[in-house]
């Protein structure tokens, strides 16, 4: 599948770039390029409403005259969660489709792929859709910038909150054998300490490939674990829940922030079986009543309602894109320089943005030196219906 989005029009933007002239790679007096790689099919596929709201929101931009009078034209790629086949697409849009930049491409196995090469080729890669903790290297990878909380970073939050709420804690851990499991994995052991060796009773991998996670979770459930953290993608995670509650396992179920959305995996798994789950939020909970009068929820959900109203307002990932989209939007507006160089440093100098759909007093900033836009979170529990946040928002800093 592939989104090209210059909306109606264009075959006309195109003709006036090409009279134009360009003035670096990919910007025009008329558009700027943007490439995107996204799960539009395959096991990771719940995430292609982010790759359609950005492109959704771009397309309204458009209409209302683009980026100071220059049109976005949003190429999004359909990469399956491949990492093959992300590389196939990235090469494409960097040398075939010459994109000024690559933005929110989804996915830290296929964003890990393209990693090296996107540095080699100095183009920015912004505001990648994974928080694994490998994106916000400055001096290694000078042009690869994250978005999201780092994952370890949450794995810590996890690990602090079972040391602290439970009294003999027997831990299971799921998952996923690549660098986005790994990185969840590690932290929440960081966070364990010198005791991790004698709480984890038994830990797991799965493989994305895999069709289910049944064998893993009954082997899980089996070792007498009381605290359950699961690090999956939604597919698996809604799997995990749902069979927990078929068999009694009611551990402590600690669930991953990446699946955490409502309506992605909580109404397949079942809401009633949903009931207890511990995550950490750095967005608003679309399902949660609380924000019905919240001016950034108000703003969200009227562009949902005019521009995309089939779409699932309880599946967070639309507010996510619709976020990530504003963020991207503000940065080129005020950016002077689009030259690649030029768009680099920009995105490095953000200081204390405000997004619509995050949780009140959590901003983006970013610094030469600091290539971790978001890293506050706050934990939540699930009620049945709606996150119920708890605790203090908790930041991790500066790493």
């Amino acid at each position: 599948m592939k989104i090209r989005t210059l909306v109606g029009s264009l075959a006309v933007g195109m003709l006036a770039a090409a009279t134009a002239g360009a003035q670096t790679v990919g910007v025009t007096d008329t558009s700027i390029k943007i490439g995107n790689t996204n799960p539009y099919s395959g096991p990771a596929s719940v995430y292609s409403v982010i790759g359609k709201s950005i492109s959704k929101y771009f397309e309204v931009l458009n209409d209302a005259d683009g980026v100071n009078g220059r049109q976005i034209e949003f190429i999004s790629l359909d990469d399956g969660y491949s990492p093959p086949r992300t590389v196939e697409q990235v090469r494409r849009l960097v040398e075939r489709d010459k994109v000024a930049l690559l933005f929110q491409t989804l996915g830290t196995p296929t964003n890990s792929a393209v990693h090296r090469y996107v540095n080699a080729k100095k183009v920015p890669h912004l505001f990648v859709a994974t928080g694994a903790s490998k994106w916000g290297q400055p001096k290694k990878y000078p042009w690869t910038m994250g978005y999201q909380p780092t994952y370890d970073v949450e794995g810590e939050i996890y690990a602090n909150y079972v040391l602290d709420t439970i009294k003999d804690p027997k831990i299971a851990i799921l998952f996923q054998n690549d660098d986005y499991g790994k990185d969840y994995r590690d932290g929440f052991l960081r966070g364990l300490g010198d005791k991790k060796d004698d709480l984890v009773v038994k830990m797991l991998p799965y493989e994305v490939t895999d069709p289910t996670i049944d064998a893993q979770l009954l082997e899980l459930a089996a070792s007498g674990a009381n605290v359950f953290f699961n690090i999956t993608i939604p597919k698996f995670a809604a799997q995990a829940i749902k069979k927990s509650c078929e068999i009694g396992w009611k551990p402590l179920h600690l669930l991953n922030n990446v699946s955490s959305s409502v309506g992605a995996t909580l109404k397949p798994a079942g809401l009633e079986c949903s009931k207890g789950l511990i995550t950490a939020q750095y967005m608003k909970d679309p399902t949660d009543p609380q924000w019905a009068n919240d001016a950034g929820y108000k703003e969200w959900t009227a562009f949902m309602d005019k521009h995309m109203p089939s779409g699932d307002k309880g599946d967070i990932n639309y507010a996510y894109g619709y976020n990530v989209a504003k963020l991207m939007h503000g940065m080129l507006r005020g950016c002077k320089d689009l030259s690649r160089p030029g768009i680099m440093k920009c995105a490095s100098s953000l200081t204390d943005v405000e997004l619509p759909m995050l949780l009140p007093g959590i901003k983006v900033n970013t610094s030469a030196t600091d290539f971790y836009p978001i890293q506050a979170e706050q934990l939540s529990k699930f009620d049945g219906e709606k996150w119920v946040l708890f605790g203090e928002v908790i930041d991790a800093g500066s790493k």
